[in-house]
């Protein structure tokens, strides 16, 4: 038997107040890889305070790096050059942006052993596509003990590269290596998601040649020389998506502060379809609709600007409490309805068909005790805890604090009556 962290959550309270977005998990993560590239000191501001950040540090550190928080969200990072190649197995293993640390290295020295890489389990998540894109900038490898060792012997040389499907971390990984590249990358079918233009908004200031981010076509001309600066990260649209269900599912008595609405147009889109009305007034955002006036809609996740695969889950919990059917097709990764079965022992009616789910709205949840399998399912469980009767526990929060800043701590100023556990599994 082994103690871990749960939240008991007292469901049915009204919650009331404001709560604020923090800074992108995914935007940070790339970044803080990024400062592997160049020798110098970088600050970085609004960086949430994570498990994954705590990840990225402990990695950073491992290859030399020196990284303090000057404050809450603010961190320098020191590179004074790296003391190792190897990123290793027992960091990488706990976060699969660690594998991102790839393309900041072989930036910085021409040559890297990365570990593959963990994550969450939502399914396989391969890095072909990552070494497809090296191997095109002049990278050689092999991959031997769980370990892709990659060299660049003659060094880095630009490409023109044609991804399978718009891979962000690919085209993250890609984009870093590119920028030290002898002579012009161009990345084709790239990934548009707002971090990634976040990533090139900072290695541009570091001097890097970048163009067409937040398009299918990035082009990157390769410098020799590049120079640390300071940047502060874009808020996290996925935690102002699950925000924003939490207001709507207490009739808008919860503004949500830090919204950016172009990160989350796939998403807003869809609650209009629903009849949700909003007002935005600067960054703070006001639901104006009660939950009982919305109606039933079918959701496809799709690559940005689509509807986002990391907000489904927490979409779910939202369908669950809307009367009609709505149904929810999963594209991007195979295994994202674990949260489910968990959904359906709080009293929700979903049913699973290959990779659809159709929901039948009912009028109330129930408490129960249930699992977190990753992150979004953590948060999806947390948001129908806090609408159910009764007491329910929800377990493995470890995933939550991957991605969600003090989510106890901010649901508790709202008046949640929510406590963190210990419990023997």
């Amino acid at each position: 038997m082994i103690g871990v962290e749960a939240f008991r959550i007292i469901g049915g309270r009204k919650l009331v107040g404001e709560i604020k977005v923090d800074g992108s998990k995914n935007s940070s993560l790339p970044i803080f890889m990024a400062t592997l590239i160049e020798k110098g000191v970088y600050i970085l501001k609004n960086v949430p305070n994570l498990r994954d950040i705590k990840t990225a540090i402990e990695l950073l550190t491992s290859l030399g790096l020196r990284v303090e928080n000057i404050n809450e969200h603010t961190y320098r990072i020191t590179n004074s050059g790296l003391t190792t190649l190897t990123a290793e197995y027992e960091i990488v293993k706990k976060m699969r942006a660690s594998f991102l640390a790839m393309g900041g290295i072989l930036a910085h020295a021409g040559k890297c052993k990365v570990s593959l890489p963990g994550g969450c389990n939502i399914g396989p998540r391969p890095v072909d596509l990552h070494l497809k894109g090296f191997e095109t900038l002049g990278v050689k490898y092999k991959i031997d003990h769980g370990y892709v060792e990659a060299t660049a012997k003659h060094g880095l040389r630009g490409g023109n590269i044609i991804l399978d499907m718009p891979s962000v971390g690919a085209t993250e990984n890609i984009i870093m290596a590119a920028t030290k590249a002898n002579g012009t990358t161009i990345i084709e079918n790239a990934a548009r998601e707002p971090e990634i233009e976040d990533l090139c908004h900072f290695l541009n200031k570091m001097g890097a040649k970048i163009q067409g981010a937040g398009t299918s076509k990035i082009t990157i001309e390769g410098v020799k020389k590049m120079t640390p600066c300071e940047h502060t990260i874009i808020s996290d649209r996925v935690v102002a998506a699950t925000y924003i269900v939490l207001s709507i599912l207490f009739d808008g008595d919860i503004i949500v502060k830090g919204v950016d609405k172009e990160h989350l147009n796939g998403f807003l889109i869809k609650l209009e379809e629903m009849g949700l009305k909003y007002e935005i007034s600067g960054n703070n955002m006001r639901i104006l609709s009660n939950l009982n006036e919305l109606s039933p809609i079918n959701v496809k996740t799709m690559p940005h600007p689509g509807f986002p695969t990391d907000v489904q889950a927490p979409m779910m919990t939202l369908l669950s409490l809307i009367k009609g059917i709505s149904e929810v097709n999963e594209t991007i990764f195979e295994n994202r309805f674990m949260h489910v079965p968990e959904l359906n022992r709080m009293g929700a009616k979903i049913d699973i068909n290959g990779d659809s789910a159709t929901i039948i709205g009912v009028k109330e949840l129930y408490s129960a005790d249930v699992m977190a399998s990753d992150l979004r399912a953590g948060a999806a469980l947390i948001l129908a805890a806090l609408k159910a009767k009764g007491s329910t526990v929800v377990n493995r929060i470890y995933h939550v604090d991957r991605g969600y800043e003090a989510f106890d701590k901010k649901l508790k100023k709202l008046g949640a009556d929510i406590e963190r556990i210990k419990v023997e599994i």
